[in-house]
């Protein structure tokens, strides 16, 4: 079936408030409920850091969304309790599931594992409502290119994240470190038999895509409680050093605001200093942070990098596109060291036009044999490894 029609068969029946039976295929959709428990304090003193933007005058530790949210995950129909599944993480600046519904649904298929759609820190539907309102939106594009001269890439869909990371680059990591207490407290539950769904003990491998493999790559490295001492990790589209990275783009944010996040990161972060002294001191250089400090660039920490995804090489697939400008093959080569990525990365390229944010499009004259051809490349390759 061609792509563009089954995701919007998916997305007619997708729902956060009650379970979908998906009639053409023997696979449920059941919602979840997350209530954030792990590491609540530390996000709340991080959170208070960060003074709330003109945009959204409600402190970030204030947004209720954020701390209490929906989930989905793709299960086997009849399943009492589940063995084995699957962590799907998203793009930056994603609001809804609709392009990872048929990714969810190809994995659960030919693997047989539940695949669990979990969202991001202010991604999804962990943010208010008026974030991606077009109506509510327009007045601040139109404020934005007025504030900023020359501005490139600013749209009604990555205003929000433009102006909040101008405002504070520094929620890129509060943000990011948010979603790792997130995922430490869901694989916790999962691990301990804590979760309705599944049985103690179950092993989950992860699929990441973008700044979710960005996100995942860290949350290897940090390995808290060694909950991932055996995960396997598949990558799409992802898996670069940041330094390579280019976020400025009409879906994700604009130019202006990758440039502060990016000069951001790539210098004070790094340095001790005043503009470090905003971490709390307590927190400061603590095992998660390393871990996303060793991702900025190549040369920080590239040996304790380097041995990691050496160590763990049989555990991890990368495939990277070779027109992808956003998490380019370079920069996924710097991350694992090129000997490393002789072992665990693939590049691949289409016969259409593609781009990192759609590497399935449906309007460049791709035919849907091409397409389905493209898919069912990379998402064999993932099933077969997950």
């Amino acid at each position: 079936m061609e792509i563009i029609t089954r995701t919007k068969q998916l997305k007619a029946i997708f729902s956060y408030d009650k379970k979908v039976e998906i009639d053409d295929r023997p696979l449920e959709i059941h919602p979840y409920h997350f209530i954030q428990n792990t590491g609540v304090k530390e996000i709340e003193l991080f959170q208070q850091l960060i003074p709330p933007c003109e945009f959204c005058p409600v402190p970030d530790n204030n947004i209720q969304e954020n701390k209490s949210f929906s989930y989905t995950v793709f299960t086997p129909r009849g399943t009492k309790k589940i063995d084995k599944a699957i962590l799907l993480l998203h793009g930056l600046n994603e609001r809804n599931w609709d392009k990872y519904l048929t990714w969810a649904e190809y994995l659960a298929l030919a693997t047989g594992k539940a695949v669990i759609l979990f969202p991001i820190a202010f991604h999804m539907n962990r943010t208010p409502g008026t974030w991606y309102n077009p109506r509510a939106l327009m007045s601040w594009v139109t404020r934005r290119k007025q504030e900023v001269e020359h501005l490139d890439n600013s749209t009604f869909v990555n205003v929000a994240l433009s102006y909040r990371l101008s405002d504070a680059p520094l929620r890129f990591f509060i943000s990011g470190k948010e979603s790792m207490f997130n995922l430490w407290q869901l694989l916790t539950e999962i691990k301990t038999g804590q979760h309705p769904l599944f049985k103690r003990d179950t092993p989950v491998n992860i699929f990441a895509y973008s700044i979710g493999a960005f996100l995942s790559q860290i949350l290897m490295l940090a390995n808290p409680d060694r909950l991932l001492d055996d995960c396997r990790l598949f990558l799409f589209c992802g898996g670069s050093i940041f330094s390579r990275m280019d976020g400025s783009a009409r879906d994700i944010m604009d130019r202006e605001a990758y440039r502060k996040v990016k000069d951001y990161f790539m210098n004070d972060f790094l340095v001790p200093g005043e503009a470090h002294r905003m971490l709390p001191v307590l927190y400061e250089e603590d095992f998660m942070e390393k871990a996303f400090k060793a991702m900025i660039r190549p040369e920080i920490m590239q040996d304790y990098r380097e041995s990691f995804f050496e160590q763990a090489q049989n555990r991890i697939r990368i495939i990277s596109l070779a027109k992808d400008t956003v998490m380019p093959t370079r920069g996924v080569v710097e991350a694992l060291g090129a000997k490393n990525a002789g072992k665990i990365l693939e590049q691949l390229d289409f016969p259409y036009e593609y781009s990192h944010q759609n590497p399935f499009p449906t309007n460049t004259g791709a035919t849907p044999e091409m397409l389905h051809q493209a898919f069912e490349g990379v998402f064999s390759r993932a099933a077969n490894f997950l």
